[in-house]
Protein backbone atom coordinates (compact mmCIF):
# COMPACT_ATOMS: atom_id res chain seq x y z
CA UNK A 1 0.00 0.00 0.00
CA UNK A 2 2.87 2.43 1.14
CA UNK A 3 4.73 1.49 -2.31
CA UNK A 4 2.00 2.44 -4.09
CA UNK A 5 1.19 5.63 -2.45
CA UNK A 6 4.61 6.63 -2.57
CA UNK A 7 4.65 5.73 -6.56
CA UNK A 8 1.60 7.96 -6.99
CA UNK A 9 2.82 11.04 -5.33
CA UNK A 10 6.35 10.24 -7.56
CA UNK A 11 4.35 10.35 -10.74
CA UNK A 12 2.06 13.64 -9.54
CA UNK A 13 5.32 15.45 -8.63
CA UNK A 14 7.12 14.19 -11.94
CA UNK A 15 3.96 15.25 -14.15
CA UNK A 16 3.60 18.81 -11.86
CA UNK A 17 7.30 19.39 -12.11
CA UNK A 18 7.59 19.44 -16.07
CA UNK A 19 5.19 21.88 -16.37
CA UNK A 20 7.23 25.13 -17.26
CA UNK A 21 7.90 27.92 -15.01
CA UNK A 22 5.46 31.22 -15.49
CA UNK A 23 2.47 28.88 -16.44
CA UNK A 24 -1.03 29.81 -16.44
CA UNK A 25 -3.41 27.49 -14.04
CA UNK A 26 -6.89 27.44 -12.11
CA UNK A 27 -7.62 26.36 -8.79
CA UNK A 28 -9.60 22.98 -9.30
CA UNK A 29 -11.47 23.94 -6.12
CA UNK A 30 -11.49 26.14 -3.24
CA UNK A 31 -8.98 26.53 -1.49
CA UNK A 32 -6.28 28.57 0.94
CA UNK A 33 -3.17 30.91 -0.92
CA UNK A 34 -0.97 30.03 1.73
CA UNK A 35 2.18 32.01 3.04
CA UNK A 36 4.26 29.25 3.26
CA UNK A 37 4.39 25.98 1.89
CA UNK A 38 2.20 24.11 4.43
CA UNK A 39 -0.90 23.25 5.20
CA UNK A 40 -0.32 25.42 8.83
CA UNK A 41 1.21 28.21 7.26
CA UNK A 42 -1.35 31.48 7.46
CA UNK A 43 -3.66 31.72 4.68
CA UNK A 44 -3.09 35.04 2.49
CA UNK A 45 -6.45 34.56 0.74
CA UNK A 46 -9.55 32.34 0.36
CA UNK A 47 -9.57 31.58 -3.66
CA UNK A 48 -12.72 29.92 -5.22
CA UNK A 49 -12.75 27.30 -7.79
CA UNK A 50 -11.46 28.11 -11.15
CA UNK A 51 -9.34 31.28 -9.92
CA UNK A 52 -6.85 31.99 -12.29
CA UNK A 53 -3.69 31.86 -11.55
CA UNK A 54 0.05 32.02 -13.00
CA UNK A 55 2.60 29.25 -11.19
CA UNK A 56 6.02 30.58 -10.45
CA UNK A 57 9.34 29.11 -10.35
CA UNK A 58 9.08 28.19 -6.51
CA UNK A 59 8.33 24.27 -5.81
CA UNK A 60 8.81 23.10 -2.17
CA UNK A 61 7.76 19.03 -2.19
CA UNK A 62 4.20 19.21 -3.38
CA UNK A 63 3.26 23.07 -3.29
CA UNK A 64 3.41 25.06 -5.82
CA UNK A 65 3.92 29.11 -5.64
CA UNK A 66 2.12 31.38 -7.42
CA UNK A 67 0.65 35.03 -7.92
CA UNK A 68 -3.11 35.64 -7.93
CA UNK A 69 -4.45 38.12 -10.95
CA UNK A 70 -4.71 40.83 -8.00
CA UNK A 71 -1.04 40.31 -7.44
CA UNK A 72 -0.90 38.35 -4.55
CA UNK A 73 1.94 35.70 -4.05
CA UNK A 74 1.89 32.66 -2.07
CA UNK A 75 1.69 28.73 -1.92
CA UNK A 76 -0.94 26.19 -3.57
CA UNK A 77 -0.85 22.38 -3.04
CA UNK A 78 -0.16 20.95 -6.57
CA UNK A 79 -3.23 18.88 -6.44
CA UNK A 80 -5.06 22.05 -6.56
CA UNK A 81 -3.60 23.44 -9.08
CA UNK A 82 -4.93 22.75 -12.98
CA UNK A 83 -3.88 24.17 -16.28
CA UNK A 84 -5.81 27.27 -17.53
CA UNK A 85 -9.15 26.42 -19.29
CA UNK A 86 -9.78 22.97 -18.02
CA UNK A 87 -12.85 22.34 -16.18
CA UNK A 88 -13.57 21.85 -12.29
CA UNK A 89 -13.50 18.39 -11.08
CA UNK A 90 -16.14 17.72 -8.30
CA UNK A 91 -17.43 14.40 -6.50
CA UNK A 92 -14.87 11.77 -6.15
CA UNK A 93 -11.95 13.51 -7.84
CA UNK A 94 -12.12 16.23 -5.07
CA UNK A 95 -12.21 13.12 -2.58
CA UNK A 96 -9.01 11.63 -4.03
CA UNK A 97 -7.79 15.17 -4.72
CA UNK A 98 -7.83 14.92 -0.57
CA UNK A 99 -6.74 11.62 -0.14
CA UNK A 100 -3.58 12.61 -1.96
CA UNK A 101 -2.74 15.66 -0.50
CA UNK A 102 -2.89 13.28 2.95
CA UNK A 103 -0.37 10.84 1.19
CA UNK A 104 1.72 13.95 0.34
CA UNK A 105 1.85 15.09 4.04
CA UNK A 106 4.05 11.86 4.76
CA UNK A 107 6.81 13.49 3.10
CA UNK A 108 7.66 16.10 4.83
CA UNK A 109 5.32 17.50 7.66
CA UNK A 110 6.03 17.75 10.70
CA UNK A 111 2.20 17.33 12.14
CA UNK A 112 0.83 13.84 13.13
CA UNK A 113 0.16 11.36 10.21
CA UNK A 114 -3.41 10.67 9.55
CA UNK A 115 -5.04 7.93 7.87
CA UNK A 116 -5.27 7.93 4.55
CA UNK A 117 -6.06 6.06 0.96
CA UNK A 118 -6.29 6.70 -2.72
CA UNK A 119 -7.68 5.30 -5.38
CA UNK A 120 -6.12 7.79 -8.35
CA UNK A 121 -4.77 10.95 -9.54
CA UNK A 122 -7.25 13.93 -9.71
CA UNK A 123 -6.83 15.62 -12.63
CA UNK A 124 -5.65 13.15 -14.95
CA UNK A 125 -8.56 12.72 -17.78
CA UNK A 126 -8.66 10.20 -20.63
CA UNK A 127 -7.50 13.28 -23.13
CA UNK A 128 -4.69 13.99 -20.84
CA UNK A 129 -3.32 10.76 -21.19
CA UNK A 130 -3.66 10.81 -24.82
CA UNK A 131 -1.88 14.00 -25.20
CA UNK A 132 0.82 12.84 -22.48
CA UNK A 133 4.71 12.53 -23.95
CA UNK A 134 6.34 9.76 -22.44
CA UNK A 135 10.21 9.79 -20.81
CA UNK A 136 11.49 6.99 -20.33
CA UNK A 137 14.10 8.50 -18.91
CA UNK A 138 12.00 10.40 -15.91
CA UNK A 139 10.33 6.60 -15.50
CA UNK A 140 14.02 5.83 -14.60
CA UNK A 141 14.43 8.12 -12.13
CA UNK A 142 11.44 7.91 -10.37
CA UNK A 143 12.22 3.76 -10.37
CA UNK A 144 15.78 4.65 -8.59
CA UNK A 145 13.17 6.35 -5.62
CA UNK A 146 11.80 3.17 -4.78
CA UNK A 147 11.37 2.02 -1.67
CA UNK A 148 11.04 -2.06 -0.37
CA UNK A 149 9.05 -3.28 2.35
CA UNK A 150 11.94 -2.95 5.08
CA UNK A 151 12.68 0.63 4.40
CA UNK A 152 8.77 0.97 4.13
CA UNK A 153 8.48 0.01 7.45
CA UNK A 154 10.95 1.42 8.82
CA UNK A 155 9.42 5.17 7.90
CA UNK A 156 6.56 3.91 9.17
CA UNK A 157 8.05 3.02 12.58
CA UNK A 158 9.90 6.46 12.59
CA UNK A 159 6.95 8.53 12.14
CA UNK A 160 5.37 6.21 14.59
CA UNK A 161 2.16 5.17 11.72
CA UNK A 162 0.16 2.87 12.93
CA UNK A 163 -1.64 0.49 10.81
CA UNK A 164 -5.20 0.47 9.73
CA UNK A 165 -7.76 -1.51 8.63
CA UNK A 166 -9.84 -0.21 5.71
CA UNK A 167 -12.24 -2.34 4.26
CA UNK A 168 -12.59 -2.30 0.34
CA UNK A 169 -15.08 -0.81 -1.50
CA UNK A 170 -17.39 -3.39 -3.11
CA UNK A 171 -17.45 -4.08 -6.74
CA UNK A 172 -19.63 -1.58 -9.19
Amino acid sequence: MIRIAVRAVALALALAGAASAQEAAVTRRATELREAPAETARSLAALPAQAPVTRGTGRSGPWVQVRTEAGASGWLHLFDLGPAGTASASGASDVVGSALRGVTGLFGNRQPPQASASAGIRGLEAQDIARANPEPAAVTRMEALRQNEADARAFAAGAQLQPVAIQPLPAP
